[in-house]
């Protein structure tokens, strides 16, 4: 950190998109004594933001696999910020499990990542009681958390409201329409701004069974169906883990007879399941696939992005933006300034 402008003096700030990202933006701004406003173009139940079609996991640790080490190096910031916010925000760790034909890509997994513990299937029982007999061995990331972005986001709301800030729903909004500092989280919709992000799509199933416990994330190594299974109050799962090149939306036939067949592997009684959802959203991404936080000549801040990690980046980067604003700290990983 560095710093290289003076500290701002005015404190009304308008964000755009109540999203994950704008919402940690709207909370911390207004613990912080800004005064706030957070527009949504959408309704409360933000159908139109990538959030809602989220996974939810805080794994900065399972991250390191396949990210580059800034996603981790933030990633461990947020959960601290989860859990000062968020308190009962569930911190239960993350298992990942392979079968036996699938242990040189588990070992793998292994070798990338750090701070978690090899399971033997008498742990992984112990563990996770549904799983008893399925997998030989496992391992145990026993930090990470994960949250339920349609029950989580209405909290973050509630608590911005409660810090002071305004909340207005069905407010479709551009910069060019608001006075002071703007701080843009639209996601996929800022490419009016930035042309250079596409949106990468991220497919999910929802489905309901007794027949199934998990406390926690399982994640399963697979060279061609890598799946989560993220577990939901009211015995709901979400099955996600695509990663389309691709702009349509919807679930796809094969997207979800590999989905389906995988969570089948993790347990039988899976196929038992009933289908209450499909959906799908798109990420927004850069392409390097690495977050941005842009700095405007004209009292303008861009954060997107986020690409796969939103809900895992969004506090850290919501810090970052804050420090800059309030003490002109810059994150030279992260901002870019005009």
């Amino acid at each position: 950190m560095q710093l290289t402008k003076k500290p701002r003096t005015e404190s009304s700030v308008s964000i755009i998109g109540a999203g994950i990202a704008g919402a940690w933006q709207a909370l911390l701004f207004a613990q912080a004594g800004h005064d706030v406003t957070l527009h949504e173009r959408s309704d409360e139940n933000l159908m139109l933001s990538t959030s809602h079609w989220a996974g939810g996991m805080l794994a900065p640790y399972c991250e390191a696999e396949s990210a580059e080490p800034i996603i981790s190096r933030l990633g461990l910031r947020a959960l601290d910020l989860w859990r000062r916010e968020l308190p009962d925000t569930p911190f239960n760790g993350s298992l990942v499990v392979a079968h036996p034909r699938d242990r040189s890509d588990l070992e793998r997994f292994a070798r990338l990542t750090i701070d978690h513990q090899r399971l033997d299937a008498k742990a992984i029982a112990e563990l996770e009681p549904s799983l008893e007999g399925r997998f030989r061995e496992g391992l145990f990331f026993p930090v990470e958390g994960h949250v339920e972005p349609r029950r989580v986001l209405p909290k973050l709301h509630a608590r911005i409201i409660a810090a002071g800030g305004t909340i207005k729903f069905n407010s479709d909004v551009s910069a060019e329409d608001i006075e002071g500092l703007v701080i843009d989280c639209r996601g996929l919709a800022a490419r009016d701004e930035q042309p250079e992000l596409r949106g990468v799509k991220g497919e999910l199933i929802l489905i309901e069974t007794d027949e199934v416990t998990l406390s926690r994330p399982v994640r399963l190594i697979h060279p061609r169906w890598p799946l989560y299974v993220i577990p939901r109050e009211d015995h709901l799962f979400m099955l996600g883990a695509t990663s389309i090149e691709a702009e349509d939306t919807g679930v796809s036939v094969r997207s979800a007879l590999e989905l389906l067949s995988a969570a089948y592997t993790v347990h039988p009684a899976f196929a038992e399941a009933r289908i209450i959802e499909f959906g799908s959203g798109l990420r927004p991404a850069f392409p390097d696939n690495l977050p941005r936080i842009s700095v405007g000549r004209n009292e303008r801040i861009e954060v997107n992005g986020l690409y796969r990690h939103g809900f895992l980046l969004a506090p850290a980067l919501a810090e970052l933006t804050l420090g800059y604003v309030d003490r002109g700290q810059i994150d030279n990983e992260v901002m870019r300034c005009a």
